[in-house]
């Protein structure tokens, strides 16, 4: 079926039963299982939780770079604007090393990756790396791709650009390095840009210019961003809103004001109690969730929360998968506590 590019009804992404599968020698590692989620034109959705429960292989999917050890399978719907005519692209049905999905990667939808360092290479300066993916996807003029590399550094604020194009990655800052990964992915005008934990490893004075760059940035641009990371203080500053993930589901998704005013999941109410607040009593201590996330490998259909939970029921949480209930036509729960099953609030 024909439908034109992105509007403001019809989602940039989106995201339908996407399944991640590792097979290990004890058995399956079901990394993601059945994450649904859109992402708008211009907005920015939050994919928070902590740490092994399948944001980052979430994200790497949507650009085919995971591993050749993950299995994957469900739905990715790609509208991009120069498509007006043929439909949406379904992006897992591409071949990861083909020229459609090397087109769109890094052109189409680029991605801040969580360390820089590590990101770039050594060998090469950082003017070079940046302008080889402008060379790629705009213009193939190395003057051209230059001048358009120079002028992208300086968008994201590193003075003295003439001199910096010819350093190598040992010679930036941590935060300059970060700057620098920022303007290759913005180099060639993304429709949609990864950022997983792009401000992980800088100090708080950094951090906070970054993400009012990226913030500038997507004005000037009308790109979509998905912010992946597990500081619910950067979800409150960026996000429009928020999917919260938990072993390799979403367990909450709502408007980012909703999910901070009412969150309903007990996941996500921990999330937000173990938070610092301004203005907070200094003597009261915060409270932590207790336990860690399980490996999910050969997980029976139960609440993957439940051992951690302090609202669980025995005989249900732990019986049967868990359903997705719609509290409202923009927040969704999967939780036993809002289902017939449960007790309610």
């Amino acid at each position: 079926m024909a439908s034109s590019a992105a509007t403001p009804e019809q989602p940039l992404l989106s995201v339908t039963n996407l399944k991640i599968r590792i097979q290990m020698d004890n058995g399956e590692l079901k990394a993601v299982d059945g994450v649904d989620f859109e992402i708008r034109k211009g907005r920015t959705l939050g994919l928070v939780g902590e740490s092994g429960c399948g944001k980052s292989l979430t994200s790497r999917a949507i650009i085919a770079i995971n591993p050749k050890e993950c299995e994957t399978t469900g739905e990715i719907l790609y509208n991009a604007s120069s498509n007006t005519s043929n439909g949406p692209i379904d992006l897992l049905k591409l071949d990861p090393r083909g020229k459609q999905m090397r087109s769109i990667r890094g052109s189409k939808i680029a991605m801040i990756f969580q360390e820089p360092m590590t990101a770039f290479s050594p060998m090469y300066t950082i003017g070079n790396q940046i302008m080889e993916a402008v060379r790629i996807h705009r213009t193939k003029s190395k003057k051209e791709a230059r001048q358009i590399t120079l002028d992208m550094l300086g968008k994201v604020g590193i003075s003295d650009q003439e001199k910096r194009f010819d350093q190598y990655p040992h010679e930036f800052s941590g935060g300059m390095r970060q700057r620098a990964m920022i303007a290759m992915a913005l180099s060639c005008n993304p429709e949609l840009l990864i950022a997983d934990e792009p401000t992980t490893a800088l100090d708080v004075t950094i951090q906070a210019q970054v993400l009012e760059l990226m913030k500038g940035l997507q004005q000037e641009f009308g790109m979509a961003i998905l912010l992946v990371t597990h500081d619910l203080g950067i979800i409150a500053e960026m996000c429009d809103e928020v999917a919260v993930m938990y072993l390799g589901k979403i367990v909450e998704q709502a408007p980012v004001k909703e999910i901070f005013r009412n969150p309903k999941h007990p996941y996500t109410k921990g999330l937000m109690r173990s938070m610092p607040r301004l203005g907070g009593n200094k003597s009261e201590r915060l409270e932590s969730i207790e336990g860690s996330v399980p490996l999910a490998v050969n997980m029976p259909p139960m609440c993957g929360f439940y051992d951690r939970c302090p609202n669980r029921i025995e005989g249900v949480c732990n019986a049967k998968a868990v359903p997705i209930t719609r509290l409202s036509d923009q927040h969704l729960v999967r939780c036993f506590l809002y289902t017939e099953q449960g007790e309610g609030e």
